[in-house]
């Protein structure tokens, strides 16, 4: 049961991180990107990662989604215009991605042999202690690095929206 459900999540994952990629709209994009982010939440919770889904679906699938759907609004970003692709890219395309996507498999082939095994529910570092631990003491100004980053980030959007509507 559990690797069925890994398999249904997996792919929802991989569809809405496509159509992430796919849409032209932004909007779209963000709404595709919660897919991801909800789907990810599933998978954590399937490997035993209790605390980590629930800040994955309260940290990521709504505060910062909704941050970047905020920015979007405010830029007052509309649909990217469509391209036409080039020859080059039509024909070496596809071939291209076949061959990393074998050659990226051969690669975890090697390394992790085929004795590795995922236990569902193996997983025992994801408690709210050792999270909350490990995220003041070891990694404290990576943490508080990304706050500011993240400040700046708010700042620059309204700055843009401002110039744009003077």
């Amino acid at each position: 049961m559990d690797l069925i459900l890994f398999g249904v999540f997996a792919l929802i994952a991989v569809a809405c991180a496509i159509n992430v990629v796919v849409q032209s709209h932004p909007i779209s994009s963000a709404v595709s990107l919660v897919g991801v982010m909800g789907s990810l939440a599933v998978l954590y919770l399937l490997l035993g990662a209790e605390f980590i889904a629930a800040a994955q679906v309260i940290v990521y699938a709504g505060a910062v989604m909704v941050l970047f759907i905020f920015v979007i609004m405010l830029l007052n970003a509309g649909a990217e215009a469509r391209k036409g692709r080039s020859m080059v890219v039509q024909l070496l395309g596809v071939p291209l991605l076949i061959m990393l996507l074998g050659a990226l498999a051969f690669f975890v082939r090697h390394m992790y042999g085929e004795d590795v095994t995922v236990h569902f529910g193996g997983f025992r570092g994801g408690s709210a202690e050792a999270i909350g631990r490990a995220l003041f003491t070891t990694y404290l100004l990576p943490f508080e690095i990304t706050s500011i980053l993240i400040l700046i980030a708010i700042i620059g959007a309204v700055v843009l929206a401002r110039k744009e509507m003077d």
